[in-house]
């Protein structure tokens, strides 16, 4: 066990648990849109690293970097391709999303907007949507847990098990009193860290590397076209941002469209510089390590080149990343799951509206401890899969359930309720459809269950009636929204 680690990973937890309590006297009489948010008030900076620390969790430090250590430039695509999404769903995406949300009767859950934007007074769509977030925000806060355990394991031998509960007791001890602002505010810093441990970790590295390791790394290695399916697979990843509920409620929150493009410039250049060095992570410690299977099956590329190079103190800074990563995606997890069953079906179904905004909170707050407990279940257990395994099927699932009917229903003036409802579900089906019959022909279930939502909610629309005058008009009144 090393003490000194030991001692800046404590020291960092009570940071991060600190700004939870901050928020929680701060917005003690705030509402439902204070907790779930923010009030619509975060700032472009903020906005910004807290949409990509939610988005890039402990996989973009552990699975990918060892991902592409093990299996060699083919997975660069992988980046390629969120690099490309995350690109184009700030530019296209964010500035409409904010607007129609906005117009939609200032909806502040993912669910609530699309239930809004066709003025339905059906709950349908929003249950259906809360049933997605439970599953997949299950599994997808698991693997943050599961990253943690890892990380406490080979870093100071604390029992991997222990270990979770401690990491899950922090994250869900300030997402239960801050809420969103909380959220946002331990994303921001986190975001920061991360970044600096990813630059600093593989040039260090690569200036130790003996010229010949390059000899003994097999020539395939180096092609990043040896697969098609790798190609193809790594760009479908980009297809998960339009519908990934956690980011895209950032866009929600900005405080005014005047920020959406320094918000998006700041987002889009750190997402790039993180994707970058997440992979000189695997390349360098493929050269500097060797191929090693210990590595490889427990995602450890990034903490044993850390631990090899660098003295405690900086050592212990820089592996409270993985700890930045794990906790700022399951944060954002755990708060949009619990928002979705909160606002979604605890106060139209279960209270029939008559819920009051104490109670709100106090209904999103134990939904979060619901979760979190599943997702700690899911995380001990060692048949769960690996980190990189777990969140590849969380994204999918959320990106070909929700990313084609929110672009729709922003681009497209003739999209209805039903094909909603339609693209949701068929989404979500042909994703786990393929992931359980198909994943043997290397092509990520996202592609197909994309494409399979797409053109279910599009051929539902059209087969069925026309939006009314009334959708019509707040579709147009959405485009033509000014702000004061």
């Amino acid at each position: 066990m090393n003490y000194i680690e030991m001692i800046v990973f404590i020291v960092y937890l009570i940071f991060m648990l600190s700004i939870g309590v901050w928020f929680f006297f701060k917005d003690r009489n705030g509402g439902e849109k204070t907790y779930f948010l923010g009030g619509r008030q975060m700032g472009p900076w903020v906005t910004a690293l807290s949409a990509g620390a939610s988005d890039m969790s402990a996989w973009v430090l552990m699975g990918l970097p060892t991902s592409i250590y093990a299996l060699g430039m083919g997975q660069i695509w992988i980046g390629v391709g969120l690099l490309i999404g995350y690109t184009l769903s700030w530019i296209y995406e964010a500035p409409r999303l904010r607007r129609f949300s906005i117009v939609a009767n200032d909806s502040i859950t993912v669910p609530q907007y699309l239930t809004n934007r066709f003025l339905s007074k059906s709950n349908l769509l929003q249950v259906v949507c809360a049933i997605v977030f439970l599953v997949a925000y299950t599994i997808y806060a698991a693997s943050s847990i599961k990253a943690c355990g890892t990380l406490f394991n080979t870093v100071i031998g604390m029992d991997s098990s222990i270990a979770m509960y401690l990491a899950a007791f922090i994250i869900i001890s300030y997402t239960f009193l801050g809420g969103f602002s909380a959220v946002c505010w331990t994303d921001f810093y986190q975001g920061l860290l991360i970044l600096g441990s990813l630059l600093i970790a593989p040039i260090f590295a690569a200036s130790l590397v003996d010229a010949s390791a390059v000899s003994h790394i097999p020539t395939e290695y180096w092609n990043p076209t040896a697969k098609w399916t790798d190609i193809v697979s790594g760009l479908g990843w980009g297809l998960g941002y339009f519908g990934m509920p956690h980011i895209i409620i950032r866009f929600m929150s900005l405080g005014s469209q005047k920020e959406m493009k320094k918000s998006a410039i700041i987002g889009i250049s750190w997402t790039a510089l993180i994707l970058f060095f997440a992979t000189m992570v695997g390349v360098v410690g493929r050269m500097y390590l060797g191929m090693d299977e210990e590595i490889n099956k427990n995602s450890l590329v990034f903490i044993a080149m850390v631990r090899s190079i660098f003295p405690a103190l900086i050592s212990g800074v820089l592996l409270s990343a993985v700890l930045a990563a794990s906790m700022s995606s399951a944060d954002s997890q755990l708060l949009a799951a619990a928002s979705s069953f909160a606002s979604d079906v605890y106060k139209p179904v279960l209270r029939k509206n008559k819920a009051t905004d104490k109670e709100m909170l106090w209904a999103g707050r134990f939904v979060v401890l619901g979760i979190a407990f599943i997702a700690l279940l899911i995380a001990s257990n060692p048949n769960a899969g690996s980190i990189m395994a777990l969140v590849s099927n969380a994204w999918g699932v959320f990106g070909a359930a929700f990313g084609p009917a929110i672009l729709l229903s922003l681009f497209w003036k003739r999209f209805t309720f039903h094909g909603a409802v339609a693209g949701i579900v068929v989404g979500a089906l042909v994703d786990i459809a393929w992931l359980i019959l198909f994943s043997s022909t290397g092509i990520y279930e996202i592609i197909p269950g994309f494409v399979g939502g797409l053109v279910a909610a599009a051929l539902v629309s059209l087969l069925g009636q026309e939006p009314s005058k009334e959708v019509a008009a707040l579709y147009d009144n959405a485009e033509n929204y000014k702000e004061d």
